[in-house]
């Protein structure tokens, strides 16, 4: 009856195509008011007056929040504060002070009656300000950057000003520099709050979030408040990409704006409001140079990255994180420079670091294939590395060869040109390209439980989010595989932080650290259940050795005599038991929606105790990435005709979910490929680049046939259920893979994103 692997439908399907599944702002309250937020017109200075008469004297106002009149917040401390568990977007906590750092910028909130009587009167509003230049052009505020100290836990600036002499020594070499904009993000659900007081100091939020546990965190420490009086409520999200990872500022501006009128309030962000105030991927300029002998043998690789940040955070794009782990070479360069720009803070966007950094990197090992006259999947294979190359931890596991060998059969690679323009369709130049996928492969600590009621119907709760990639339909494949209860009995709760913990649903972690929080307490479920059974005079299993006992249908059976048996409700009803309930953590199931308030859990180990390999091997996915382009050679419009993606994530737990991961990523590569990219006004820091109008996405025409294949081989050291996330690999090598292609089409090289007809013609 395994349940695990098998392409199963969401479970959450139904609900959504129906309109069943709420989202955020659709828990509207009784009494609610709405929220909008009044937004600076400068990108940096300060704040000299703010008239609000005419704003309060429009229909339906019921309160206008400035700086001079919003409740005075808990200071920001940021050791305290990230002891609480909180983390921000930026560290800016609104309406505290008169400063801009950016145009658009949150500095007032208007409540009203009506969603459209708080937008009119917003604009209502009028400000003026002691302006000073903003610091915009990221070629000129580059030199006055700051160089991070260290990218994603480790070293930002690795054998600086070493590369140099291997360079110049290579018989063969390349230096190139390769460019990306700013991309956003843009979920089909903006950004959404609905707040509920009770009374002053207890509070209830719905929010479109990828991590309830930090809302309540930043909620909390802002309003003084207990954590355990806060719930945060999340049941579905429409999608986030990285932008819901953090809690941004309009979610404070909502507890404000429901403190100060005493009355639910809704605040639900702008199209426009997506592409200023909730992050974005910041632009990069990449210098990548390689050096090699003329057997195709890696001598050194020098990766440069720059990209910008403000004053409000310390992320940046951490581009080179690709380089850090491809390839064997003696010797590898990577620096890093951070501009200081009056622009929003940027954030993680799907892929973060990796899409942008491979687009660079693996455009330079096709243009190095190139030079050497090499096959760019055998230039790849010659430099394979089993190991990381930096840390030298050998990979827990890693197939990225079987990648590129099932990935040129299924796309036909053979048929490839090595030179260009030697394929064409009438007047459509034909090109193939091809570029290496890589993510972290990581795990966080994670909780579930689970409760198997007298009646056979089982619950599976954690605090993690399910953001439409298919966490509820997999968590309850583990659970029925575990227990061996059919799927249609398990219901899965998540979205709550009033649920066992777990971390943010980011960063690809989710399916390796929740499902074996869920493994572990449903087999503890069933330990506790088998020992009743065994101790039980009344029962078949009276007792029998556990180790001869086996579990499938919700019952039990002696291993070599199945007619001795005994099901799981029999075993609960004879105990006087009307449920049984195991947890990872020691978490009362107080306010859980499960059983009365204090039910016990039983102990079980969190992930870090359970994971010992954590130290002795590197995590790492890996895919390869094929792609045919059609290059109209009259106009320079690109069409990719089609994509095959093949991915080494584990275990695959759901392969049609899994599938739709990939499809999903590969279309949001594609739409930063060949359209996406926000400008600003480089004398003002607006956003020139304001919607969905200008801001290009990709559309049904858009979207190739995609093949998508998994090499699917357990990680036997992420997790004892052996899977790893692959919600952002596919995004991972697009950008690179199209380029090549486009090179191989025509014999031009694309070295800046998005690769639109006008850098063809």
């Amino acid at each position: 009856m395994a349940e695990i692997g098998k392409p199963i439908n969401r479970i959450d399907g139904r609900l959504k195509v129906t309109g069943a599944a709420k989202y955020a702002a659709e828990f509207n309250q009784t009494n609610m008011a709405y929220a909008f937020p009044v937004r600076s017109t400068i990108a940096n200075g300060t704040i000299t007056s703010i008239d609000r008469s005419a704003a309060l004297k429009s229909p339906g106002v019921v309160a206008v929040l400035t700086h001079e009149n919003a409740p005075r917040l808990k200071a920001f401390n940021q050791q305290e504060f990230s002891r609480a568990r909180g983390r921000l977007g930026e560290n800016l906590v609104p309406l505290q002070d008169n400063k801009v750092h950016y145009f658009w910028q949150f500095i007032g909130v208007v409540v009203a009656e009506t969603y459209e009587q708080a937008r009119h009167a917003a604009g209502l509003v009028r400000v003026t300000y002691a302006e000073e230049k903003p610091a915009i052009d990221f070629e000129s505020e580059l030199p006055k950057g700051f160089r991070p100290e260290t990218a994603q836990g480790q070293p930002a600036q690795l054998n600086t000003g070493q590369a140099a002499s291997p360079l110049a020594a290579a018989p063969v070499k390349i230096e190139r520099t390769y460019t990306t904009p700013t991309e956003n993000h843009h979920p089909m659900e903006p950004h959404a709050t609905v707040v509920t007081w009770e009374g002053t100091d207890k509070l209830t939020i719905h929010e479109s979030t990828q991590d309830v546990l930090t809302v309540r965190a930043v909620a909390a420490y802002f309003f003084s408040l207990k954590p355990e009086n806060i719930r945060v409520l999340a049941p579905f999200i429409g999608g986030a990409f990285g932008s819901k990872s953090n809690p941004w500022t309009n979610i404070v501006l909502a507890v404000m704006a429901g403190q100060a009128v005493k009355r639910p309030v809704k605040l639900v962000i702008t199209r426009q409001m997506m592409q200023t105030n909730v992050g974005r991927r910041s632009e990069t300029k990449q210098q990548v140079a390689l050096g090699a002998s003329r057997d195709g043998k890696l001598q050194v690789i020098r990766h440069h990255n720059n990209s910008y940040s403000n004053n409000l955070t310390q992320y940046f794009e951490r581009s080179g994180s690709p380089t850090g782990v491809l390839y064997s070479a003696p010797l590898r360069e990577i620096t890093y420079q951070v501009a200081r720009l009056n622009i929003g803070a940027p954030t993680f966007v799907r892929g973060p670091g990796d899409a942008p950094g491979s687009f660079a990197l693996e455009s330079a090992m096709d243009e190095m294939a190139h030079e050497l006259k090499i096959d760019p999947i055998e230039f790849r294979i010659i430099n394979h590395s089993t190991a990381n190359p930096v840390n030298k931890l050998p990979y827990s596991s890693e197939h990225l060869i079987e990648c590129y060998r099932t990935g040129a059969e299924k796309f036909g690679w053979a048929r490839r040109k090595q030179q260009p323009r030697q394929t064409r369709d009438g007047r459509y130049l034909v090109g193939y390209g091809t570029a290496v996928a890589t993510y972290p492969a990581s795990r966080a600590s994670a909780s579930a439980r689970v409760r198997l009621a007298a009646d056979g119907r089982v619950v599976v709760q954690s605090a993690t989010l399910d953001l439409g990639t298919g966490t509820y339909t997999i968590m309850a494949q583990a659970a029925a595989d575990a227990l061996g209860v059919p799927l249609e009995k398990i219901r899965v709760e998540i979205g709550d932080s009033d649920l066992p913990p777990a971390p943010v649903a980011a960063r690809s972690v989710t399916t390796a650290s929740v499902l074996p929080a869920v493994l572990a307490a449903c087999e503890m479920l069933r330990k506790d259940l088998m020992g009743l059974a065994t101790a039980d005079a009344k029962s078949k299993l009276n007792g029998v050795n556990p180790a001869e006992i086996i579990f499938s249908e919700a019952k039990f059976f002696v291993r070599s005599d199945r007619s001795k048996s005994d099901s799981y409700s029999d075993i609960l009803r004879r105990n006087n038991k009307t449920a049984l309930e195991a947890c990872t953590t020691a978490i009362p199931a107080s306010g859980s929606g499960l059983g009365a308030p204090g039910a016990s859990c039983i102990l079980a180990p969190t992930d870090s105790e359970e994971n010992s390999d954590a130290q002795k091997y590197s995590f790492q996915s890996f895919g390869a990435q094929f792609v045919e382009v059609w290059v109209d050679e009259d106009l320079g419009t690109i069409r990719v005709r089609r994509v095959t993606t093949v991915h080494d994530v584990g275990r695959i737990m759901n392969e049609k979910t899994a599938r739709s991961q990939i499809i999903g990523s590969v279309i949001y590569a594609l739409g930063e490929t060949l359209m996406e990219e926000t400008h600003f006004d480089k004398r003002f820091g607006n956003p020139v680049t304001r919607t969905l109008a200008d801001y290009h996405v990709p559309a049904n025409l858009d979207v190739p046939p995609i093949d998508v294949h998994f090499i699917g081989k357990p990680d036997p050291h992420i997790s004892p259920i052996g899977a790893r996330g692959l919600g952002e690999i596919a995004c991972v090598g697009i950008a690179a893979a199209v380029a090549n292609a486009v090179f191989n089409a025509t014999g031009k090289r694309i070295r800046s994103l998005p690769i639109t007809p006008d850098k063809l013609l």
